[in-house]
């Protein structure tokens, strides 16, 4: 029997034994991760275990800056246990341990310094917050403000729940800024700029602890009444005193309004009644009437409210009275009273003759007036129409076939509406008659077109002493 062949192949060297792992340090590895950055880890040969602590610890510090729970730093209080203890844990599974005392040193060194760093970041935090809170309790929002943009990313990462507050308090403080803007266009009067910022002072002032801010704008606001303008300050405090209360710091706006309202209401109807504004002007004092009965300034109102009233009438029957073109139209039709006028007393009254003038224009210029405000009477007269009859005459035309004619004379018959001006009433007489000459020697007519029927009946002539005559019963009392 052959036996087998073996043909000789290529050399193999033999394989080496693998490598024990390097002896560890458990302290330094603890230490290391202690600092967050996965040192620990590095210092084991764990590259792939220190990048996973670097990127957690980052994406923890950046979740609990974005949201400032303190569940987030709970977790992020876990995750750093949980690395020193997984760091400790790794390094005592190794074969063999040494110390290594530059490795402990340098590891203390960096997590003192992190976790140092992130203390006075948090302490620094603290301090910031508190100056933000006295600020607001004091009411003192420009403080706070200027405390709270001390915070940069450091106190966000190392605190963000403790310095979170304050981001409320500048958002508080922002609002109450656009809302003493607002108050302050509302010192025009703006009805709606006076809502829309008591409406933000509202908003803010449910949310705890802000009284004292909104007390300050709302006490710089209130400072500024009165305005310049007297009837802006009287719109503003209208509005500030009808308010639905509240029941909170807001409710002493109606304190001041009613401390500031009756000057305002005054001062207010004084401009309108030098702007002519009668019906307004009146309106400001009566309502200082009603609603203050007790001010000491009631006498000037009560005082305004009839001058008011004096100048209502009188312009109202200077617009009547121009108004008037017949004694059918004008004050003549709707007579109107003027309290101002003069008293309708005994002797000669002034009166304001309307209507027909032909004969009122005659009379003398003692009883007559064109201002409505100095007549005690208001006379109306109608056109002139036949009286009692006086005497008829013949008279002769050889050119008219129509005459001998027999011409009646009449006296001048006025039909009149005499109103006393101070009440508006009517009172006597209802008409007057002019007497004067008749059966003149030559009596002088006109005709129009072909045929001449000879004159009609006649006035009888007057003159100015028979109309004075016919009118002193109407002025003279």
């Amino acid at each position: 029997m052959d036996s087998p062949t073996y043909e000789p192949g290529p050399y193999q060297p033999p394989a080496e034994p693998p490598r024990p792992p390097a002896p560890s340090d458990p302290p330094a590895a603890a230490l290391g991760n202690a600092s967050l950055l996965g040192i620990g880890y590095l210092l084991l040969g764990h590259r792939r275990l220190a990048a996973i602590a670097v990127l957690g610890t980052g994406v923890l510090l950046k979740l609990t800056a974005s949201t400032a729970e303190t569940w987030c730093e709970i977790l992020l209080l876990l995750w750093w246990a949980a690395g020193i203890a997984h760091g400790w844990f790794l390094a005592r599974r190794r074969t063999e341990h040494v110390v290594r005392r530059g490795q402990r040193a340098g590891t203390l060194a960096v997590t003192v310094a992190v976790l140092l760093t992130a203390v006075l970041l948090r302490v620094d935090a603290y301090g910031i917050e508190d100056r933000v809170n006295e600020a607001r309790e004091s009411g003192d929002c420009e403080t706070a403000v200027a405390a709270q943009d001390e915070v940069w990313s450091g106190h966000r990462l190392a605190g963000a729940p403790v310095v979170e507050p304050g981001d409320a308090v500048v958002e508080a403080c922002h609002r109450l800024e656009r809302a003493a803007a607002t108050l302050a266009a509302g010192r025009s009067g703006s009805i709606e700029d006076l809502e829309r910022g008591f409406g933000i002072l509202a908003g803010v002032l449910r949310e705890p602890g802000n009284e004292k801010t909104v007390e300050t704008v709302l006490d710089t606001f209130l400072d500024g009444l009165p305005t310049e303008d007297s009837c802006d300050t009287a719109d503003i405090t209208d509005w500030l005193r009808d308010r639905e209360p509240t029941h909170d710091v807001l409710d002493r706006s109606a304190d001041t309004a009613t401390r500031t309202e009756p000057a305002a209401l005054v001062g207010c109807g004084d401009e309108l009644m030098d702007e002519e504004a009668w019906q307004q002007a009146r309106t400001r004092y009566q309502h200082l009437l009603d609603e203050h009965p007790d001010d000491t300034l009631t006498d000037e109102a009560r005082s305004g409210v009839e001058k008011a009233t004096l100048a209502i009438e009188l312009d109202n029957v200077r617009g009547l009275v121009e108004d008037t073109t017949s004694a059918s139209t004008g004050y003549c039709d709707a007579p109107a009273k003027y309290s101002g006028a003069p008293r309708y007393r005994k002797g000669v009254n002034r009166a304001l003759f309307l209507g027909d003038s032909e004969y009122t224009d005659r009379l003398p210029g003692g009883w007559r007036t064109g201002d409505p405000a100095k007549a005690a009477l208001v006379v109306c007269a109608d056109t002139a129409e036949n009286g009692a009859a006086v005497e008829s005459c013949y008279y002769e035309n050889d050119k008219s076939r129509y005459l001998p004619h027999s011409v009646t004379f009449y006296k001048v018959k006025i039909p009149l509406k005499v109103y006393e001006l101070r009440t508006g009433k009517r009172v006597d007489p209802r008409q007057v008659q002019i007497s004067g000459g008749s059966c003149p020697s030559v009596l002088h007519y006109e005709y129009y077109g072909t045929y001449d029927y000879g004159p009609g009946d006649e006035f009888v002539s007057t003159a100015k002493s028979d109309v004075r005559a016919a009118f002193r019963p109407v002025v003279e009392r």
